[in-house]
């Protein structure tokens, strides 16, 4: 036996020992050889913040109610991402390896003054392209807000070409209650030069207060889609070849039109977006 094919060999072996020792396996596309290079199994009673970090800007700007603190631990190994009320108002958390250079506190204009300093640039706590990439999830019971797991580019929108500057892939989102969810793609930034792709909204039976897996194969020829280890959607691209960071996301809604949707006001909170894993995963070849 080679030398390189032990070393492989050594690695699945790895893999799926970790796999089998966290005793729900991953999904994985049976067509390909893969092995895990980064993964948060939320098993612990705090979150890892060597691995992960809050979004809390969108476009520049300071999001409200996107917090630090809308999530706890069940003690059964799951992160549970909520939604809360305080004075009046809804907040969320949205947590994220890496950050978009749009995503920052940018330049404050006082009329024709430019204003200092703007934000400093951060190291990402983890950036990757290529592989599978999947979470394992059971989605919120409650109406009024939505939950995401996607990929990111740090510079999507800085350049005309998205193979160079990046594409946001949207893993699984989840709008409603109604048992939908929805995969896509977008590139050229979010100004009038925006494109996307998606798959529409899939009536897959998800809200049934089950964990499901949702997951990614991104292969420099494409993306699959995959909704509990079953192909669901695919899309030859633009394919980003940038190094891309990993969230895991709540929104409330309303909140981009300047105030919480009234349903919010209806429900019984708190409510959960509840993650047993995050994992990615290389193909051997």
């Amino acid at each position: 036996m080679t030398k390189k094919r032990t070393v492989l060999l050594f690695a699945l072996c790895i893999s799926a020992s970790f796999l089998n020792a966290q005793k729900v396996d991953s999904d994985l596309p049976t067509d390909k050889n893969w092995k895990l290079v980064w993964n948060d199994e939320f098993n612990g009673k705090v979150l890892d913040t060597t691995k992960w970090g809050f979004r809390e800007h969108i476009m520049q700007t300071r999001h409200t109610t996107w917090t630090d603190d809308a999530y706890e631990f069940d003690g059964k190994g799951n992160l549970l991402l909520k939604v809360y009320e305080k004075d009046g108002e809804y907040f969320t958390s949205q947590l994220q390896t890496g950050s978009n250079f749009m995503d920052r506190p940018g330049n404050q204009y006082a009329g024709s003054k430019l204003t200092w300093p703007i934000a400093n640039l951060q190291t990402a706590k983890y950036l990757h392209k290529y592989g599978y990439y999947e979470i394992r999830c059971k989605m919120p019971a409650q109406e009024g807000w939505w939950v995401a797991f996607w990929l990111q580019s740090p510079t999507i929108g800085s350049t005309l070409d998205p193979l160079d500057s990046g594409v946001e892939i949207d893993i699984m989102e989840n709008f409603t209650r109604n048992g939908t969810v929805s995969h896509a793609i977008h590139w050229d930034g979010y100004g009038k030069d925006h494109k996307h792709a998606g798959s529409g909204k899939m009536n897959l039976n998800l809200n049934d207060g089950e964990f499901h897996t949702y997951g990614l194969d991104w292969s420099p020829t494409g993306y699959i889609f995959y909704v509990d280890g079953k192909e669901t959607w695919r899309v030859a691209g633009p394919v980003s070849h940038r190094e891309q960071f990993i969230l895991v996301s709540a929104e409330c809604n309303g909140y981009r039109n300047g105030a919480a949707s009234p349903i919010l006001k209806e429900v019984k909170l708190p409510d959960y977006f509840a993650v047993d894993y995050v994992r990615v995963f290389d193909e051997i070849k």
